[in-house]
């Protein structure tokens, strides 16, 4: 399976864009499952569990592929975003940061994960930075949206989410090389 992106003389195969689309369509049935918190204007959601499972499954071009094509389908107005929301408004909204940190987070993540196959410390130190990343984003367009310092922001967007995250990242570590195996045995 590719796991890098295809060059210009190189087309995607109906295989991968099939793949792609499966991961899509994942990411738009969880995506909106979200967990409101009463404290924050952003709610704890799975969507960055699945961009995390995308990876292993798909690599990192694909992977973000995937993504962008969610982003796509939620901007035009599905409500496939947390909460069931959809439309450009959630985008330039207090959680939009975190929708587009998702993009660094993928690429991030996923070039660790494409490169250190096998080494889970490596792997595990991707999925951080490339969080930490996605973290800063988030915060930083939550702090503009709603008039916050960012120690406001980070209080509000980011140290609540910690544990889960940190968690979010154990399962994929544990459950995402038996996926890329059973796909890639597939093929």
């Amino acid at each position: 399976m590719e796991t890098a992106m295809p060059s210009k003389n190189k087309k995607m195969s109906t295989r991968q864009m099939t793949i792609i689309a499966l991961m899509t369509a994942v990411t738009c049935i969880l995506g909106p499952l979200a967990i409101p918190l009463p404290f924050s204007p952003v709610p704890i959601s799975f969507t960055n569990l699945v961009i995390y499972f995308s990876i292993f499954v798909l690599g990192t071009y694909s992977a973000t592929v995937s993504y962008l094509v969610y982003l796509l389908i939620g901007m035009v107005g599905l409500p496939v975003f947390s909460g069931f929301a959809g439309g450009f408004g959630k985008m330039a909204g207090p959680t939009g940061g975190y929708l587009v940190g998702f993009i660094f987070m993928a690429l991030i993540a996923g070039f660790f994960v494409d490169r250190f196959q096998g080494k889970r410390v490596l792997q595990a130190a991707g999925m951080v930075l490339g969080t930490v990343v996605a973290y800063l984003f988030g915060t930083a367009w939550l702090c503009v949206q709603a008039n916050l310092s960012f120690g406001a922001g980070l209080a509000a967007g980011v140290i609540p989410y910690v544990p889960g995250d940190l968690i979010k990242i154990a399962a994929a570590l544990a459950v995402g090389p038996v996926l890329r195996k059973a796909v890639r045995r597939a093929a």
